[in-house]
């Protein structure tokens, strides 16, 4: 199985940026430890982060012609503005699963909408970098024999 990981805009800031909602660990701490676990799952991962809206749309694309079978996206602050991404994500039709490391619905008003979860089939929030394991695991679960093979 073939899974891409993809985190938007300021992610990549993560340990610096807002420690109190997101806590003190690094994007590196965070793509080490989904390594780590589709390493012991045998899940080919791919992890990528884009602090830009059409780079994420590219990337998007490019794993359906790379035969991935599921997508993680945590799209940022994208998540409530991006048609683009939600259209390419229906573009592909690769199952994906939307994943926050906060709580987003406890948090500001503007954050309550999501483009994304008109296509995700799960969102899983405010479950920190354990939110993403559990998004792998339920992709392998649901969808872990590729019919692209």
């Amino acid at each position: 199985m073939k899974i891409l990981v993809l985190n938007g805009p300021n992610l990549n800031m993560l340990g610096i940026r807002e420690p109190g909602i997101y806590g003190s660990s690094t994007y590196d701490d965070l793509v080490s430890k989904i390594v780590d676990h589709c390493s012991e799952k045998g899940i080919d991962v791919v992890c990528s982060q884009s602090n830009h809206e059409g780079e994420l749309v590219e990337m998007i694309q490019q794993a359906y012609f790379d035969k991935v079978d599921g997508i993680v996206i945590n799209p940022g602050a994208y998540t409530h503005t991006s048609v683009a991404i939600l259209d390419a994500l229906k573009a592909v039709s690769i199952p994906a699963v939307e994943v926050h490391i906060s709580q987003v619905s406890e948090r500001e008003p503007f954050r309550q909408i999501s483009y994304v979860s008109y296509y995700c089939f799960k969102t899983i929030m405010g479950k920190g970098f354990d939110g993403y394991i559990e998004a792998i695991d339920l992709l392998q679960e649901n969808y872990g024999t590729s019919s692209k093979s």
